[in-house]
């Protein structure tokens, strides 16, 4: 009785009550006992879809989404109006965020979007009581603002410099957020209007980029610089965490309900039946409770994780190609890795270009008429003296496509008679431009030679030195110039302080408008025009077939356009990778690197299992 001591008398009641609560207490201490609901015990372990880059984003900002990893994860965070068809090949526009395709007036000049009904920025404390708001048209025109306001510093202005009326005036005029752009108008909260100056037949492509992601003004004023790695939109994932190593996105149950189709998709059984996709239909989106990204810049230390198991998904490094691939022509994956692999092997929707800073008078363009053409001449020996042939063979695993000029493989302006022929070196005329032209090992300038820093770029930069030793270019003046991360290298050439850069560029949509406009003189840096490259012919062909349909006429304009920049000897061009991506066969999924781009996200599933967030539903 002396455990009772301490409480003084003790009733009958009260003992009773102090048996019931040691009873209820032992009961919680038993195996198998606790305290979570009965919907928690049902609940299923969350998904989770690992995916590695080779690049990290500096910044979530869609205004600043200019590399492939940035924008990856803009159309993640954020909607945009346009997307691809997830299956579709060829790629087919399909709504978004968009109601519905554009109402296209019969000049081409007025397009008319309707927005889907009920759609919500996540819940963020940059919104009254934390709960986000439904997104509206008018967000859809100050997120375009932003891209034309100076103080954004935004990359993406070049898709729409010169197109919409009153824009480019509205920046002149101070970048007013008041005041209205006559050719960018909410009719109403759900309906938007884009006025162009004249015909721009690619602009629903536009709206597919991240670039041109929704975002609401509340977040951008309440976390000023910090909106970079604070994103707030209406995407399938809202973000968890961001570093410079990886990101977490997790699932926004919040997004609209809209259950797949494979047929609407462009679902091929013939050659996508193997692949699991089946099963998704008439699922909601997004299938995966989460997204783990991984960027790991090392070919190296990204392979070793992917074959550890820790990555579901990686696009292999080409020092991996021989163990992968049982065959190169056509690549075909060895018996093993296809246990546990599926395997695409495609050309990139795009190229590799190494382009010369022509802002650079060292290099680029002079003042003085003289040194100018002294200087067209150095470009065009540089380019005489590289080796195409080994660059394919040592980085591309040689099933890499070579061409000269702008117009890649990708595009279906590509010609491809012309370039049936391989790009020759020529080390004589390369010699002899130089001599010509009065340039010795004495008078040649400095070459810097931007890259990040990596095994695999150093090589490459150790490569192009030793084709320019074989000119008599002296090797201590072939000079490195590293970046830590390929954000600070972005940066620098952006600024205009890199000398030479290499560019990997993935088109934005199936048309070579969108790679020829690198190289028309308005977009310069901070543009996408990196070479600042600026040639009035060239610019005023490019005017001439922006409004233009596809057409024969403007297949020779682009053509035309293409001779001109590999007369200028502005950019070494190019290579087009093809690229090998793996995957785990667990998976149901369809990975891109091309026009679909993380669209496709939203769509991975774990294989023959409805995954943790559609099991809640």
């Amino acid at each position: 009785m002396t455990c009772w001591g301490k409480l003084g008398p003790v009733t009958p009641l009260i003992k009773s009550l102090l048996l019931l609560c040691l009873s209820i207490a032992s009961m919680a201490m038993l195996p198998g006992c606790n305290n979570r609901s009965e919907s928690e015990e049902a609940a299923p372990p969350a998904t989770v879809y690992r995916h590695s880059m080779d690049g990290a984003p500096s910044s979530l900002d869609p205004a600043q989404a200019s590399s492939i990893y940035a924008n990856f994860l803009a159309v993640n965070l954020y909607d945009t109006l346009y997307r691809y068809k997830y299956l579709a090949r060829p790629y087919e526009l399909e709504p978004n965020l968009a109601d519905g395709l554009p109402e296209v007036s019969a000049d081409g000049l007025i397009y008319t979007m309707h927005l889907k009904p009920g759609v919500h920025f996540i819940d963020d404390p940059a919104f009254p009581e934390g709960r986000g708001r439904a997104v509206r048209a008018e967000d859809f025109v100050y997120s375009i603002k932003r891209q034309f306001d100076p103080a954004t510093r935004a990359q993406g202005a070049w898709l729409w410099q010169g197109r919409i009326v009153g824009l480019d005036e509205w920046k002149e005029n101070g970048s007013d957020y008041q005041q209205e752009v006559p050719g960018l108008k909410a009719l109403d909260d759900r309906t938007l209007q884009i006025q162009l100056v004249s015909p721009f037949p690619q602009l629903t492509h536009t709206l597919t980029q991240g670039f041109s992601a929704v975002v609401p003004r509340e977040a951008v004023d309440h976390y000023g610089q910090e909106f970079a790695i604070h994103p707030v939109g209406s995407g399938p994932y809202r973000l968890q965490t961001f570093n410079s190593a990886s990101a977490v996105l997790v699932r926004n149950s919040r997004f609209r309900q809209e259950p797949f189709s494979l047929s609407a998709e462009g679902f091929d059984a013939v050659s996508q039946g193997h692949l699991g996709l089946e099963q998704l239909e008439g699922k909601a989106p997004p299938l995966m409770d989460r997204i783990e990204i991984e960027f790991v810049a090392e070919d190296a230390a990204r392979w070793n994780s992917f074959i550890a198991g820790e990555l579901d998904f990686i696009k292999v490094p080409v020092s991996q190609f021989d163990q992968v691939l049982e065959n190169r022509d056509p690549p075909d994956l060895n018996a093993t890795l296809a246990e546990n692999y599926h395997l695409i092997a495609n050309l990139e929707s795009g190229f590799v270009h190494t382009d010369f800073n022509m802002d650079d008078p060292r290099i680029g363009y002079h003042p003085d008429p003289d040194r100018n053409t002294r200087n067209h001449a150095l470009r065009c020996a540089i380019i005489e003296a590289f080796d195409w042939r080994k660059r394919n063979e040592i980085f591309y695993y040689g099933i890499g496509y070579v061409f000269d000029g702008i117009i890649p493989p990708a595009a279906p302006e590509f010609d491809l008679q012309k370039h049936h022929v391989p790009v020759a070196r020529d080390l004589e005329k390369a010699r002899n431009l130089l001599s010509d032209h009065g340039w010795n090992a004495e008078n040649l300038p400095v070459i810097e030679y931007g890259f990040t820093s990596s095994v695999t770029e150093r090589q490459m930069f150790e490569q192009l030195r030793s084709f320019l030793g074989e000119i008599g270019y002296p090797q201590e003046k072939v000079k490195p110039l590293t970046f830590a991360t390929y954000g600070d290298y972005a940066r620098a050439y952006l600024n205009r302080e890199v000398m030479l850069m290499t560019i990997g560029w993935t088109m934005d949509y199936p048309d070579a408008e969108n790679t020829v406009q690198l190289f028309y003189g308005p977009n310069a840096s901070p543009g996408s025009n990196t070479a600042n490259y600026n040639n009035s012919r060239f610019n005023q062909l490019y005017r001439e077939s922006s409004g233009m349909q596809p057409s024969a006429g403007r297949t020779a304009i682009y053509r035309e356009m293409n001779q001109i920049v590999i007369d200028d000897c502005a950019t070494i061009s190019g290579v087009s990778r093809r690229l090998i991506l793996l995957w785990n066969r667990d998976l149901a999924a369809l990975p891109d690197r091309s026009f679909v781009g993380g669209f496709f996200f939203r769509f991975v599933a774990p294989r023959g299992q409805s995954g943790a967030a559609q099991a809640a539903e």
